[in-house]
């Protein structure tokens, strides 16, 4: 039995991608993978610890996530693994319900993207309001700065809250023990990060010597730089700082495991929350950086919901290995394609480099001290915001300032997913009150004659639930021996059942007061709901007319015999 709706097929970018593939174009992309794979090692690490598990999770999810978006998603050049963005989720998912918990909830939305993207949904995540992603991803931005603050400083804290005024005043109880070093690092890793030269801003001509050089030293990350610098200093002099060693006690020589979460139906019942917030975050971050891709590369824009189906397999698979939530990474996905990357081998290549790292050097972690990774994820919090966004708010409406800063203080002070309900809520709630107003009724400057006893009056806008108070209006503005109202309704672009509604209230009241209503020169959309719905045959084939002439000769008093 053939389905209702049509299923979107799930065909992997890299079946195309691999067509016409040559040996220049697998030298291009093997460079740029070992690139993004040095570049993510630090990364991973960091977002693992800053949201509350172990390092080697963000390192197994970076291993598989970033080679099943890579293999099976729907864009050229995406680099998937752990996100800044997910931090404060997933610190808060551990926190409230427990890391089994989180796992099962990054399984089922994994299913959920899977889903999605299956029904062709990766077109919608495109209609949530700009105004909400900015809002959100400065709010996630500050939060991560500020759970930072305790490794950045020192700080003995055994448990940080997920709660942000929580947060704050537990670092305020502890700043009496404040570590000068674990300072000294973190400002340093930050400020070599910033400063590291950057390959995207290298020139282009002929170049001299310091030229080439800065050239050279920007093909090697600047966190990969700070990492080691600050690990070498850490053990040389015997600094006294918190390191991967004395917290998590390093990281594991080996493969990832294959282990079933243990899975209670009564918890699961609980965790709607959590997954709704991981799949929609996951979902709007990776076809926002496939976006960001598609402008950057000359090849076939992303296929977003073969892209949500990868995103899916990825998140519904990395949890049976101990992974945390995985998305596209913009970051990473510009490395890549600044590194001359140009299919999806680049992102099985970067995979497969942070696996020959675990197997090869996993031991060297030992003694990165996690001022270093506070001081790298403070420069990846500041880059993810849209920070000029708020001095630009007073060019912009109050709908719109309303809804960003409404979003980003909610994200702040409560979490992503209550921002995003109440933000949609708002957003939604100005654009109807923006339509409402666009919507109106005046006299027509260019109809001359006009029959005696006639109420005329030309719709413009769209005619739906906002606006219906308008024409309910209308009967009560009629002046004295009003015997006929014309509607034209030519500039009516579209007309939902409620505006309809309002049509045959005025239609029921005029009648009874002996007074025509008469439309004419409808819209498709319109006439076809006025038919559909069978008010074409109650107001009368009289009193329905194909342009405003028709109307007013029709409405014309009779002549006296």
């Amino acid at each position: 039995m053939p389905l209702p709706f049509a299923v979107h097929p799930f065909r992997p970018r890299l079946l195309d991608a691999l067509k016409d593939y040559d040996r220049s174009r697998f030298i291009a992309d093997l460079s740029a993978g070992l690139t993004v794979g040095v570049v993510a090692l630090p990364l991973a690490m960091a977002f693992a610890i800053a949201s509350g598990v172990k390092p080697e999770q963000g390192i197994f999810t970076a291993i598989i996530a970033g080679f099943l978006i890579s293999a099976l998603g729907g864009s050229n050049v995406q680099i998937g693994g752990p996100a800044g963005a997910f931090i404060v989720i997933v610190y808060g998912i551990v926190q409230r319900y427990g890391l089994t918990n989180l796992l099962i909830s990054t399984a089922f939305a994994g299913l959920l993207l899977i889903a999605m993207g299956a029904l062709r949904l990766g077109a919608l995540v495109r209609y949530i309001p700009v105004t909400i992603i900015i809002g959100f991803t400065n709010g996630i931005a500050v939060l991560i700065g500020l759970s930072q603050v305790k490794d950045l400083l020192g700080l003995r804290i055994d448990k940080l809250p997920a709660d942000f005024f929580a947060q704050i005043a537990t670092l305020w109880q502890h700043a009496d023990s404040f570590n000068p070093a674990a300072l000294a690092v973190g400002l340093a890793c930050l400020a070599l990060v910033v400063v590291w030269p950057k390959s995207y801003t290298m020139p282009v001509g002929p170049v001299g010597l310091a030229a080439r050089a800065r050239r050279f030293a920007s093909q090697v990350p600047g966190t990969v730089i700070a990492l080691a610098l600050a690990t070498v200093a850490t053990t040389v002099f015997a600094l006294p700082l918190e390191t991967i060693g004395t917290r998590f006690g390093g990281i594991p020589q080996s493969l990832p495991q294959l282990e079933l979460p243990p899975f209670s139906w009564d918890s699961a019942k609980q965790l709607v929350i959590p997954t709704l917030t991981i799949a929609l975050l996951g979902a709007i971050e990776s076809l926002l950086c496939a976006r960001v891709a598609d402008n950057m590369i000359d090849a076939p824009r992303h296929d977003p919901n073969q892209e949500l189906m990868a995103q899916g397999v990825a998140n519904f698979v990395v949890p049976f290995f101990g992974g945390i939530p995985a998305t596209g990474t913009i970051a990473r996905t510009v490395t890549n394609v600044r590194s001359g990357a140009t299919s999806p081998v680049a992102g099985i290549v970067h995979a497969l480099t942070l696996l020959l790292v675990v197997l090869v050097a996993a031991p060297l972690a030992m003694n990165v001290p996690l001022a270093a990774l506070a001081g790298i994820l403070l420069f990846v919090a500041w880059n993810m915001g849209e920070w000029r966004e708020f001095a630009r708010l007073r060019q912009f409406s109050l709908p719109y300032r309303t809804t960003l800063v409404g979003t980003f203080v909610l994200t702040v002070a409560f979490d992503l997913t209550v921002a995003v309900e109440v933000g949609l809520v708002m957003a939604c709630g100005f654009f109807i009150y923006r339509m409402s107003q666009q919507f109106r009724l005046e006299v027509p400057a260019s109809v001359i004659a006009v029959p005696e006893g006639v109420y005329l009056r030309r719709l413009y806008g769209a005619l739906f639930f906002g606006a219906v108070g308008k024409i309910e209006a209308v009967a009560d503005a009629l002046p004295p021996g009003t015997r006929c109202v014309v509607l034209e309704m030519h500039r009516l672009v579209s007309m939902d059942t409620s505006g309809l509604d309002a049509l045959e209230q005025l239609h029921r009241v005029l009648h009874r007061q002996g007074i025509r209503l008469v439309l004419c020169d409808l819209n498709e959309q319109p006439l076809s709901l006025v038919q559909r719905s069978g008010f074409d045959a109650v107001l009368g084939r009289d009193n329905l007319h194909a342009d405003l002439a028709g109307a007013l000769a029709a409405s014309a008093p009779p002549v006296a015999g």
